[in-house]
Parts: C-alpha cells; structure tokens; sequence
C-alpha cells in the first residue's frame, strides 16, 4: 500500500513541477530572438534572483544525492573534503574572479567562457580549443542524470532506465527553447526549494544528538572506527592531509572556470551588483554543502549498507534513506528538492554547453553557410539533441556498471576542464599583455598530466581500481601554473 502511495504522490508532483517549470520555458521562450538572448538573457537580472541561480547550479546533485553517499562510506575525512575545505576553495575563488571576469566579459558581449578566454588572448584557435574541450562537460551531464533517476526510480518503484528515458526527453526538450531567460527564474525557484529540503535533511537525523554530539560520534564509532577519524585509509578520496585539504582546496579554487559557474556574473545588470549577488550565492551555498551532513544519518539507518536485505550502491544510498525516513508527504518535498538540485545545474551545462558549441565551434567552422540569428537559435536545438542521446547512453551505462560511483566518473572529465581553463582565466585577469601561446601551452599541460597522472597510475593515489581525480587535477593544476609563468616571463621578455 505505502509504496502505491509512493508511487501516485510521486507522478502528482512531477506533474506539477513540470507544469510550473513549463510555463517559465514559455514565458522565457518569448523573449529568446538569439543565440545572445538563449545565453545571458535579454536584460540584466536583479543580483538576489541571479545569486541564487549561481547557488542553484553550482550545487548539483552530487551534493545533494551523490556526496552524501560518499560521507556515509568514509565518514568525517569525506565530510572535511566535501563540506569545508573545497567549499572554501571555492568561496575564495568567486570573491576574488568574478568582479574582473564580469568586467571584461560585458564589455566585449562574451556568451561563453570559450569567446571570453578567445576575445582576451586574440586567438579563434584558442576559442575553439575549448569549446572543444567543453564535451568533458557532459560527464557532468551524465552525474546528475543518474543522481536524479535513483531517486525518482526509488520512489515509484520503476525500471532506471524508464525513468532516465523520461528525464531525459522532458529536460533537454524544455531546454532547447527557453534558455537563460527563463533558466534564471527556474533556478531561482529551485534554490527556495533546496534550501527548504536541506534544513528537513539537516534536521531529519536530530534524534541521533540525543546523548550530544559525543553521543553521535559514538554511535558511527560502533559501526566503524574509520567514521570518525579525520583520514580513513579505506578510502579512495580521503586517506591523508595532501588528499583531504590539499587537493580539495586547490580544486574548490580551480572549479569555479567552469562555463556554468563563471560566466553567471554576465546576466547581472552592472557592476554595482556584484557584492549582494556573492554574499546571496555564497551563503545559500553553505547551506547546501552542509547536507552532506546527511550521509551520516543514512549509515546510522543502514550500518550494514543494506536495505531489505540488499546491498546498497553508493549511488542510491541517499534515495533509499530519504524513502525510509520520512513520511510520503514529507518524502515529496525532499524529493523535489534532490530533483531541484539537480536540475538547477543541469539547466545550466545544457544551456553554457550548447551555446558553447554552436558560438564558438559550429559558428567559426560553417559560419559562411547560416546568415542570421535564427539559423543559430535552431542549430543549437539540434544540438541538444545530439547531447541528450549521448547523455541517455553514457549515464544508462552508468547506472548498470558504476566503478564505486558515477561522481568517479563525472570528476574525471570536469575537473579534466576546468584543470584546463584555470591558467587562461587567472592570467587573463591579473596579468597583462600574456602571449596566447604560454596559456595555450598551460593548458595542454593539464589535459596531458591530468589524464597521464590518472590513467597512468602516477603516484599511490591513482592506482587501484578507484582513484581520486582530484589528486590527477591537482597536479595538473599546479604544473599548469608552473609552465604558464615560465612562458609568460620568458617570451614577454624575448619580445623586449
């Protein structure tokens, strides 16, 4: 009977998210005549609405649903990497890039991270390198596809690759038409929504601190010791100082130079609101990072990882918890917020992905045969398109063969990116006159030692069947930044 319940509340609200969500895309679909339009909006946004829209996409459902899964394997060294010390990484990040990025980027009208970094180096190469580089992105695609089904699969009791099926369509197919003008306001709605559900899961453990955090922390210590110790030498991601606080900071620091983060600051009105649009972003974003919290809480309620007699994948441990937590009617709001959480940056990769490609790889290659903005506006439908069956594919094989989890997966190719993009957009910022040939070479140097570090097993952090992107791309950060500065001095003074 509950999980007839289950099932009929569920299709309710899906429904009637999906009504809500369908007359924003229409609404925003009015006022997308261009490519530029379908971008950063038609006008400026208000810097709270914008603000939250940034905490929206940035936290995805990794943090919601996949994350979580990692704290309840590995406990305290996971929730320290997780929920402290990228976060702050991250913060430090957007305080300090986001006034000079905005600045340039409204003024030379960039629409993507691609045109800003090709307009700042004076390189239609260098553009359409990463704009190439952009399909790593779909690994991140792929994330939040698998994250989403489990939990809808879980609660109507339905066949995954259904359920991703009909995620898929809805998702892309709304996406293909309404764009920043409405995605601002979806994801406006979505972050209300998340902020709501991350204090239910924050709270939902409450009962657990009866005997005070003392208390708490002996309860994990009974399952497994491992839980509360500040390294956990089982696991992949947390094992020792470098891994937890020094490959997550330098990450949280290197994550924001992604397409769907940085270039949020575009849609604001001027410059004037860029300081209430961090503080709102930033806030809520802690807020969000701390539900992470809740992996605790579903170890406590599975100490054997099992539920029903079954094992638990990592993946789907938040999923079962939430439908054995909570009442149905509770369940739901909690579920609408795990699907808000991720389809705030879901919204967000289609939309800079698929502007990303049709700006500024289809545009520069075929240009000479399309003649007006139109023309692009259906060239980019088409191809999400192409990203939803890629997606389809890539994440239903995700969630047959996981290796560990798909947040494995997705890491590899992100941070792969943004590993990339890190030394063209901090020099693009703070130095002057850089030649387009010591960012480009700074960037071939992460892809290569972050991919040789990781499939070539460098060091005893990447070898084993799970290994840590985040070691991979802190390397290649690091030797990026290195190259990058060896180039800048050297060829500005054979210039002299």
């Amino acid at each position: 009977m509950e999980k007839e319940q289950w099932f009929w509340s569920t299709i309710g609200l899906i429904t009637a998210y999906a009504g809500v969500i369908l007359y924003l895309v229409i609404r925003g679909a009015r006022r997308t005549k261009s490519l530029s339009d379908y971008a950063v909006g038609s006008a400026g946004f208000s810097p709270t609405v914008v603000g939250l829209s940034l905490a929206a996409s940035i936290t995805s459902a990794a943090t919601f649903i996949i994350n979580p899964g990692f704290i309840a394997l590995y406990g305290l060294s996971a929730l320290l990497a997780f929920a402290v010390v990228l976060p702050l990484g991250l913060a430090i990040s957007l305080v300090v890039l986001t006034k000079s990025f905005r600045r340039y980027g409204a003024s030379i009208k960039a629409l993507s991270l691609s045109q800003w970094i090709g307009e700042r180096y004076k390189s239609k190469g260098f553009a359409l390198f990463f704009a190439v580089l952009s399909l790593l992105l779909i690994t991140f695609i792929v994330l939040i596809c698998v994250g989403m089904t489990k939990v809808l699969a879980q609660a109507l009791g339905a066949e995954e690759w259904l359920v991703l099926l009909g995620l898929v369509v809805f998702v892309f197919g709304y996406m293909m038409f309404g764009g920043a003008n409405s995605m601002v306001y979806t994801n406006t709605i979505q972050a209300v929504i998340m902020l709501v559900v991350a204090f239910l899961l924050l709270g939902s453990g409450y009962e657990h601190f009866s005997a005070g955090v003392h208390g708490f922390w002996d309860k994990l210590a009974a399952i497994d010791p491992q839980l509360i110790t500040t390294s956990n030498a089982s696991s992949p991601i947390s094992r020792d100082f470098f891994e937890i606080f020094v490959c997550n900071f330098v990450v949280g620091i290197a994550v924001v130079c992604q397409p769907h983060i940085i270039t949020k600051s575009l849609m604001l009105r001027s410059d004037r609101d860029v300081n209430r649009y961090l503080i709102v972003g930033l806030t809520a974003e802690a807020i969000f990072f701390a539900v992470v919290i809740t992996g605790f809480y579903a170890r406590l309620m599975f100490p054997d990882l099992q539920a029903d007699g079954q094992p638990l994948r990592m993946d789907g441990i938040v999923s079962a918890y939430v439908v054995r937590e909570f009442p149905v009617w509770i369940g739901l709001i909690v579920i609408l917020g795990l699907l808000s959480a991720g389809l705030s940056t879901l919204e967000g990769l289609i939309q800079s992905v698929s502007t990303t490609i049709t700006s500024d790889l289809i545009k520069p290659l075929f240009g000479r045969f399309f003649t007006n903005d139109r023309q692009y506006v259906l060239i980019n439908r088409l191809v999400i398109i192409l990203l939803a069956i890629v997606a389809f594919q890539v994440s239903n094989y995700q969630l047959q063969y996981p290796n560990l989890s798909v947040g494995i997966f997705a890491q590899n190719g992100v941070y792969a990116y943004f590993s990339a993009a890190f030394v063209p957009v901090l020099f693009g910022i703070f130095l002057k006159n850089t030649p387009s040939m010591a960012v480009f070479a700074a960037s071939v140097t992460a892809l290569l030692v972050h991919f040789g570090a990781y499939y070539g097993g460098i060091s005893t952090y990447l070898q084993g069947p799970v290994r840590n992107p985040a070691v991979a791309a802190t390397y290649a950060i690091l030797a990026s930044v290195i190259v990058g500065l060896i180039l800048h001095f050297s060829l500005k003074k054979s210039e002299i």
